[in-house]
């Protein structure tokens, strides 16, 4: 996944942010500066900032409240060891971490389903991530994570279930399609759909396409 989950659902809006959200942002980019040089202050300055957002993501997808608390620690081992590789015009520290969580989530689903069915596909040729869903899902910050689920409990069911499975599950639109047992052509629809409704709901704005 494309470190996509940016700031906001609508795309290209960062710059436009301002306020107290701005100077979150500009602190999370401090707070990494100092662990890039070695600052376990600041590490710890970041798991207060965003552990809990990571945990209800992970308890999201796991629905496991012991391997949530294993991944964020994995999260924030592997933001101490890549500080010095973040790179804050690929996505704000918040989205980072999001990302790396999503990651590691979807890595313990994908090991707990091999324990029960052998692996059918060829590994070398996994089903590509649905683009889409990273770029836009995965700009949601800690902040704006209430108003997700607030957004995504307006939608009409056919859509929130095709944005869920394509987030939480890693799945691609073939996969959702098969798993929901519709047309891949109305899967895709509904995810556009859907995606828009979201945008709207946290920017104010209509997408004019």
């Amino acid at each position: 996944m494309t470190p996509g989950m940016l700031l906001l659902l609508n795309r290209g809006t960062l710059n436009d942010v301002a306020g107290p959200y701005t100077a979150t942002l500009d602190r999370d980019r401090v707070t990494v500066d100092r662990m890039a040089q070695g600052d376990t202050s600041a590490l710890a300055d970041l798991y207060d900032r965003h552990a809990r957002a990571i945990y209800s993501l992970a308890l999201r997808m796991l629905a496991d409240a012991a391997e949530a608390e294993d991944v964020v620690q994995d999260v924030f081992t592997q933001a101490w060891r890549q500080a010095t590789r973040y790179d804050p015009l690929r996505a704000p520290v918040a989205g980072w971490l999001m990302i790396i969580a999503r990651a590691r989530a979807l890595d313990r689903l994908r090991r707990r389903k091999s324990r029960i069915v052998a692996v059918e596909l060829d590994p070398a040729t996994p089903h590509p991530r649905d683009p889409e869903i990273s770029q836009e899902m995965l700009a949601i910050t800690a902040e704006q994570a209430e108003r997700v689920r607030g957004a995504l409990g307006e939608l009409p069911d056919s859509q929130r279930a095709a944005i869920e499975l394509a987030y939480y599950e890693g799945l691609s639109q073939s996969d959702i399609a098969e798993r929901l047992q519709q047309p891949l052509g109305t899967i895709k629809t509904r995810i556009r759909s859907g995606l828009l409704k979201l945008r709207e709901a946290l920017t104010g704005e209509r997408d004019s396409t």
